[in-house]
This record gives structure tokens, sequence and C-alpha cells, in this order.
């Protein structure tokens, strides 16, 4: 509705995560921030959905009142003053939007299960009987995203689980995900989900029972 009244245009707004792609083609005077929770424009504000509406009220009261009582606020509703990181976090991996031709769909099982191994397109290739510029091209058209792109979006999604399920250190989930050392997965964690794996554990793991 905001966008309707062409107080938007020329300014920076955020909208919830799966709203983004028809908000962008509906309103292109809008630069889109979709990787984030909130969007202060100065007289502006937006937020990315119910949820984020209540981290952008925090942000308000922190901004008018101070850090202190934005986080008794916080308290009183039982969330967190600040959280680390953007609606990314929350985004389901799109999935192909056809089924997947029989050789890939086996080779996109093999991967899931092999995610610890250093996989090659040559070793791909070879499992589908594909030469690997067949392999590769396939494998876009199948899925949407390059055999690495895909790989790295499932290592990533396995750390998430382990972050949330495990105690595991980082370096441990690193390898266990096939990203190799905790730096790697830094890297990597901080690019797609813009959130560091401490923060995401943190904020993800589900609380100890209280007794």
């Amino acid at each position: 509705m905001l966008a309707r009244t062409g107080l938007l245009d020329g300014r920076r707004a955020v909208t919830h995560w799966d709203e983004c792609e028809r908000f962008a083609v509906q309103f292109p005077h809008i630069t889109l921030e979709p990787g984030v929770l909130y969007v202060d424009e100065g007289d502006i504000l937006t937020s990315a959905g119910s949820a984020a509406s209540i981290d952008l009220c925090l942000y308000v009261v922190r901004c008018d009142l101070g850090a202190d009582v934005a986080t008794a606020l916080a308290r009183q509703l039982v969330v967190q003053p600040h959280r680390e990181g953007g609606q990314a976090q929350y985004i389901d991996t799109p999935m192909p939007s056809k089924t997947p031709a029989e050789p890939i769909a086996h080779a996109l099982a093999w991967m899931t299960e092999h995610l610890a191994d250093e996989l090659t397109i040559a070793d791909l290739a070879t499992r589908t009987t594909m030469s690997q510029r067949g392999f590769a091209r396939h494998f876009v058209a199948t899925t949407g995203s390059t055999p690495y792109q895909w790989l790295l979006r499932q290592r990533i999604q396995h750390a998430q689980r382990l972050l949330e399920r495990t105690d595991l250190p980082i370096d441990a989930v690193a390898e266990r995900v096939g990203l190799g050392n905790a730096t790697n997965l830094r890297k990597h964690f901080r690019r797609q989900l813009d959130t560091s794996p401490h923060a995401y554990r943190r904020a993800f793991r589900p609380p100890e029972p209280v007794h």
C-alpha cells in the first residue's frame, strides 16, 4: 500500500521475502533491499514481515530512548533486542521449477549424500555418463544454478541443521559439510545468510528446557 502511494519512489525499502520478486517488478522506481529485516529512510521505515516489524519497533525505541529501554522492552516481549543477520537466513532454497531429468536427479541425490567429499565436475559427469560440458549445461537447465552454487547451498543448509541440533565446534561443522575449516564456513555463511555461524547458533538453537 505504501509503495502504491508513490512515497517510496527513489527510496530504499524492504518487504517480505516471498513478495520481493513481484514487488521489484511492480515498483521499479523503489530500491528493494531483500536481504535485511528493516530499512530506515528517515521519515519512512519499512520491515520484512510481521516478525520483522517487532525488530523495527525495537530499533525505533532504541534510537529514541536508548539501548537499555529497548532491551527491557525486548525482555517483556520475550524476543531478542537485536537480531543479527537478515531475512536471507529464513528463505527456503528454491526448488527446481521442473522435475529433474533422471541422470541429474541421481547426481543431486548422490551429491546430497556426499557433501563432505571433494566433488568435481569431472566426477559428477562420469557418474551421469555425460561430458563435463554437457553435464554442466543440463544441470543449469534443470536446477537453475551451477553445480558449485547448488552444492554450496546444500552445504550451508546442512551446516545450519548441525548448528541448530548439535554442539559440534565450528571447525567440525565445516569439515562435516565439506567446507574444510571454520574460516571457509564463516565466509560462505556470511555471503549467503548475512550472519555468522556463532550468531546463527545463538539465534536458532532451541533453548534448554526450564525445570
